[in-house]
């Protein structure tokens, strides 16, 4: 017989309002708005001792400490060929094309993607929690999913994978 479990968590206050945009297309940028985002995570894996999973509360609380590091920041991503981004220690200019913006730099959040699509949102909130999860517990789920909603019916879920032994 071959059992699995997951566990999984959404919650209201999972969430952050974040202003982007994006690059498409190769040459074409959209504008300035933002979101209402959700996030919801789910990590599958043995029982242990308690006969949990992992414990929710604890999924909860890593989720929600990097939920809350994107709410109310305009998120910039660093890796973006055709948005160009210049920090100082009081405000990020970004530049694409003819199109020039400046913001303070304590309302921005650099990421470390090409673009704020909700799917690579949704693999850098993985990639930040299975980190803390194996630094805090020491815990690597068999599969972890982020589901990043940027707005009712639409969503963009990450999927990662234990790699097989």
């Amino acid at each position: 017989m071959s059992e699995r479990y997951h566990v999984r968590v959404t919650k209201d206050y999972l969430v952050f309002s974040s202003g982007h945009f994006i690059s498409y297309e190769g040459d074409k940028c959209e504008r300035l708005h933002g979101h209402n985002y959700r996030t919801s995570v789910e990590v599958e894996g043995p029982l242990d001792d308690n006969s949990y999973v992992f414990d929710f509360i604890a999924l909860k609380n890593h989720t929600k400490a990097i939920t809350d590091e994107l709410d109310h920041r305009m998120m910039l991503p660093t890796n973006n060929r055709v948005i160009l981004l210049e920090e100082s220690a009081k405000s990020v200019r970004v530049r694409y094309k003819d199109r020039e913006w400046v913001f303070p730099r304590e309302d921005c959040v650099l990421l470390p993607i090409e673009n704020t699509t909700a799917e690579l949102l949704a693999r850098y909130i993985g990639g930040r929690l299975r980190e803390d999860l194996r630094a805090a517990y020491q815990f690597v789920p068999k599969v972890l999913r982020v589901e990043v909603e940027e707005s009712f019916g639409q969503s963009a879920t990450y999927q990662w994978s234990e790699p097989e032994a």
